[in-house]
């Protein structure tokens, strides 16, 4: 039985192989001193691409990733980057230092750096964390894509996944301002997917809800009494970072997948 890649007729008529490798591919990975970023990070590893990390205040996690990456094959290339997702200007010189150190910009995205403070009703919300939730978890991934797709589209090849939430469909734990920045994802790359597929580049999300051995959700107990309570999950506990990064790697290894958001909740509607 053959391996090869799968060939397909493409418009001009000229046979074009299937390309799903992500072997040598840069991948980032922002957000990655968290649980599912890591997670991400480790697993795209194991299908052999190199990784730029970055974190927002806590470089020892992702110090402490890359030496156990290092310590399985030292002939990857990996990087870390302090950058704060409220700031053009970081994200800006986070693409100059790839450029630097791995002699272009990424070939995966994955836009996994967040942030969400639990405030459930609208009164109590101030506009400033309204201002500040959009602007981390919505216009940063938005500036993002928009350093990644000149590279991206020169190849021929990208692959672009946004880190939403079951917030994005009003499900969740969270206020309506998380929830906005959520579904702004969404939007977003449903847009994107059409715009860029012209370009080899496929652009999708995942929507993970109740993932514990993370910053929101350290364990099930944090959410006894809540509608994310696991009493309320249909296959009865939490997702893990793992199970989020293997719909990650699914992502980027599947290009006639796009414009696709993917509900990872258990069973949670």
């Amino acid at each position: 039985m053959s391996l090869e890649p799968v060939i397909t007729e493409v418009q001009a008529g000229q046979p074009v192989p299937v390309d799903n490798e992500l072997r040598g591919r840069l991948v980032l990975v922002t957000g990655a001193s968290g649980g599912i970023g890591a997670g991400c990070a480790r697993d795209l590893f194991l299908h052999g691409a190199n990784l730029a990390l970055t974190y927002s205040s806590n470089k020892a996690p992702v110090d402490a990733l890359i030496s156990e990456l290092q310590a399985q094959d030292s002939t990857r290339k990996f990087s870390s980057h302090k950058v704060d997702m409220a700031s053009d200007e970081d994200m800006t010189k986070l693409f100059e230092e790839m450029e630097q150190i791995h002699g272009h910009g990424p070939d995966v995205l994955i836009s996994n750096a967040g942030y969400g403070k639990r405030i459930p009703n609208i009164v109590d919300i101030p506009i400033s964390e309204w201002d500040y939730t959009i602007q981390v978890n919505l216009r940063a991934s938005f500036v993002l894509c928009k350093l990644a797709v000149p590279h991206m589209a020169q190849q021929k090849w990208g692959r672009i996944i946004l880190m939403s939430s079951i917030a994005a469909i009003g499900g969740g734990i969270n206020g309506c301002h998380y929830a906005a920045s959520k579904a702004g994802l969404d939007g977003m790359m449903r847009n994107l997917s059409l715009k860029l597929a012209k370009d080899g580049i496929t652009v999708n999300n995942v929507a993970p809800a109740m993932i514990g051995e993370t910053g929101m959700i350290p364990n099930a107990g944090f959410l006894v009494g809540t509608p994310g309570d696991v009493k309320n999950i249909p296959v009865g506990r939490l997702g893990t970072p793992q199970e989020t990064a293997n719909v990650v790697t699914m992502l980027c290894k599947t290009g006639y997948l796009t414009g696709q958001s993917i509900l990872l909740s258990g069973g949670l509607k």
